[in-house]
């Protein structure tokens, strides 16, 4: 293993003679983290990217629009939730002991908290913008020619999708649609009659407006925010009127779907539901600062909303618009591009996907490693003569979709296609209702798996005919089929030809089909039947190794920990002398660090460049970790009660050992090793940033996998090319 990351042997761990849990902790809901606060406590790492100085400007600007996106869906279904249970007077605890309308008081605090410093994260980066060349000015600022230059563009490009709409008894306020961004008006016209009015913003015009370059030779690139233009020329959509107080606001609605159990058709159920979203309850009002009393006593009344749901935005509304202004071309105030490698192995066999899983199983690792292997499996699939049979999952992939593209050809060209389109991907629905009818003309096979859960899991099975028999080709993922988050998420993509894992599969697709429960699955475990007995099986054994004294140690690599009875095995390991080191991207309900329950147990979550994705299970099998005797799992699920109980998920063991040596001793290492990107989770549920200390080598994941090809794809790449070793990794 001398190619790979090494780390050193593990610390002495404390142990503790009892394997249960202490008698009072493990009655007390304070052993959980809140998982709403947990996740707030998430997307303020995302939103702190903001302000670290060792990005670009630009891309510093992108994390503070990703921390408004998240907060507006987090609200539009986590808040949404809460607040339903609270006004049907539903009064369940969650599992560290809050009602509802409790979590809805402390995540108020933790999001006025975001928000405050959303905007200053905000000024702070419209001023060093300003000093790199990109300024957002006052609509009054500008001279007399750029204000004659910018009420042409509104002319020209804004007043004809406008719809100015006053409201009196004649002209009811009209409904507001959700995020619908929307500027309210207290006008007065020239004989003193007062008016109120609205002008709502359609989605197609751009939040920041550019102003033409100024003759005195400057490149600053200059923006005025849509709704100061607009209140420029107020009088231009309701002439004889004079703008006497305004203020934009905007309704964030109940966006979340409840699934019918009895629903006969999903598709229709599915289309209805769509246009009802559009339509939910307003859960949350963002009213801009300056907005008068009495316009804001206007839009409250007219949305049926209570004063407690009213939120005064002091500065930005709706910032995640400001990736409008990452777009602009100032490539050196962004990351430099990145082209990802294409697996060595592939292109030595002259692009034949097959014969280069048949000769050895492969995991591509992506971003690093393109995602274009994944479609040209598929499309050598399509192509094939040789190819009988498809069967694919579909949870989310893009609008213009290759995947759906490459299963319409195979099925046009007659092969068997079978797709699992699952309509409850939430905000995906409609493109997956639309790729549902696209498959279906093709003459692909469509199911929509399960009414009561969802299929999470991600594979693709492809059947050929090779030496007078058929042979099975895999691929099993950790994301979804979509190739453009592929450039952004990190992830993971298994093939194999393995005859016992494609049985496996077979059976999963077979269930997903047919409804039949997976009898005699091998080396696959999956969720709702046998995952989650699979994962406390080894969290048993690694505790019965510790208590023979033998090495005993758990890495897992997740998105979400919320589920109790699986947070409750690790602590009982943390007590037996388990070392377990997590990384947790977002939500972790574990409280880590705490004497007598959790002493042993690490939690970190690495924020960066790239959005950590993948999930890999390790257990050291009673060898420690890394080692060749280690069971090694990837996986599409969390550890979260849905992923265990309501979804279709899997877990595939890695045995080839270039394959396992990869995800363990490469790929685990390097997220422990992390010292630049890692946030340290703490007993209360809070971060903090992991410092070097003073002598520390610095260590950048995402900078490791960008300048090492993997192992397994890399063919026979010069050794110059392969991952170099590092000093062994330090426990912090």
């Amino acid at each position: 293993m001398s190619e790979t990351l090494q780390v050193s042997s593990p610390p002495k761990v404390a142990r503790h003679p009892a394997v249960g849990l202490d008698a009072e902790l493990s009655a007390s809901p304070a052993r959980f983290i809140n998982r709403e606060i947990s996740w707030l406590e998430f997307n303020r790492r995302v939103l702190e990217e903001s302000e670290n100085v060792n990005h670009p400007p630009l891309e510093r600007l992108r994390f503070l629009s990703i921390s408004g996106k998240n907060l507006d869906e987090f609200v539009m279904v986590r808040v949404a939730g809460l607040a339903g249970q609270t006004r049907e007077l539903i009064a369940t605890v969650s599992d560290d002991g809050l009602s509802p309308a409790e979590q809805l008081k402390a995540i108020d605090a933790k999001v006025a908290e975001l928000v405050q410093q959303q905007q200053a994260n905000w000024k702070m980066l419209r001023g060093e913008l300003a000093n790199v060349g990109i300024a957002i000015v006052a609509a009054d600022s500008l001279s007399d020619d750029e204000r004659a230059q910018l009420e042409a563009h509104f002319l020209d490009s804004i007043f004809p999708v406008l719809t100015p709409l006053a409201i009196d008894p004649a002209h009811p306020f009209p409904f507001i649609p959700n995020l619908g961004f929307t500027l309210a008006l207290q006008l007065t016209g020239k004989k003193g009659r007062a008016m109120q009015a609205l002008v709502r913003f359609p989605v197609s015009v751009e939040r920041f407006i550019a102003i033409p370059p100024t003759a005195n030779g400057s490149s600053t690139l200059r923006f005025v925010l849509l709704e100061d233009a607009v209140g420029l020329f107020i009088p231009r959509l309701f002439p004889g009127y004079e703008v006497s107080g305004k203020g934009a606001f905007r309704p964030i609605r109940d966006s979340d779907i409840e699934v019918e159990e009895e629903a006969e058709d999903l598709v229709r159920f599915f289309e209805r539901a769509l246009k009802q979203r559009r339509r939910g309850v307003v859960i949350r009002l963002e009213i801009e600062e300056d907005m008068p009393d009495s316009l804001r006593s206007l839009v409250r009344r007219a949305l049926d909303v209570a004063d407690h749901e009213v939120h005064i935005i002091p500065g930005l509304l709706a910032i995640d618009n400001v990736s409008q202004l990452v777009a602009v071309d100032r490539p050196d105030l962004k990351f430099e591009p990145y082209a990802p490698r294409f697996p060595e192995r592939i292109r030595e066999h002259g692009g034949d996907c097959f014969a280069a899983i048949r000769q050895k199983d492969i995991i591509v690792h992506h971003p690093y490693e393109s995602f274009d292997a994944v479609l040209q499996f598929l499309r050598q699939a399509a192509s094939d003569p040789d190819v009988v049979a498809i069967k694919q999952t579909l949870y989310r992939t893009s609008n213009d979709s290759p995947i759906v593209k490459a299963l319409i050809e195979a099925a046009e060209a007659g092969k068997s296609v079978t797709a699992l389109v699952e309509l409850k991907a939430r905000f995906d629905e409609e493109a997956n209702i639309r790729w549902a009818r696209d498959l279906e003309r093709a003459g692909a096979q469509v199911v929509y798996g399960f009414i009561e859960m969802k299929t999470h899991a991600k594979l693709s099975q492809v059947v050929r005919r090779e030496a007078g028999g058929l042979v099975s080709y895999v691929h099993a993922g950790t994301g979804n089929y979509h190739p453009i988050t592929a450039r952004i998420y990190t992830d993971l993509s298994y093939f194999t030809a393995d005859p016992v894992i494609a049985r496996d599969v077979a059976r999963i697709f077979n269930f997903i089909t047919g409804y039949a429960p997976p009898q005699d699955l091998k080396r696959i475990a999956v969720s709702p039947f046998s995952l989650r007995r699979r994962l406390l099986e080894h969290i048993d054994a690694e505790i019965g190794h510790a208590q023979a004294g033998r090495p005993a140690q758990i890495w897992m690599k997740i998105n979400s920990l919320v589920d109790r009875e699986m947070i409750d095995a690790l602590y009982r390991a943390s007590q037996a002398g388990v070392g377990i080191e997590l990384v947790v991207r977002g939500i972790c309900c574990l409280r880590p660090q705490v004497p007598g329950l959790s002493d042993n147990i690490r939690v970190k979550s690495i924020v960066g460049r790239f959005l950590e994705h993948s999930r890999i299970l390790c257990f050291g099998n009673g060898h420690g970790l890394p080692s060749e005797e280690a069971v090694v799992y990837i996986s599409s699920a969390d550890l979260m009660p849905r992923n265990l109980d309501r979804r279709v998920e899997c877990i595939v063991p890695l045995a080839n050992p270039t394959v396992h040596m990869q995800v363990l001793d490469q790929i685990m290492v390097a997220n422990l090793k992390d010292n630049e990107q890692s946030w340290e989770v703490l007993p209360d549920g809070t971060s903090r940033r992991i410092r070097r200390k003073e002598g520390d080598e610095p260590f950048n994941a995402h900078r490791y996998f960008m300048t090492n090809p993997s192992l397994s794809g890399r063919g026979r790449s010069l050794k110059s090319s392969s991952p170099r070793a590092f000093s062994p990794f330090q426990r912090g």
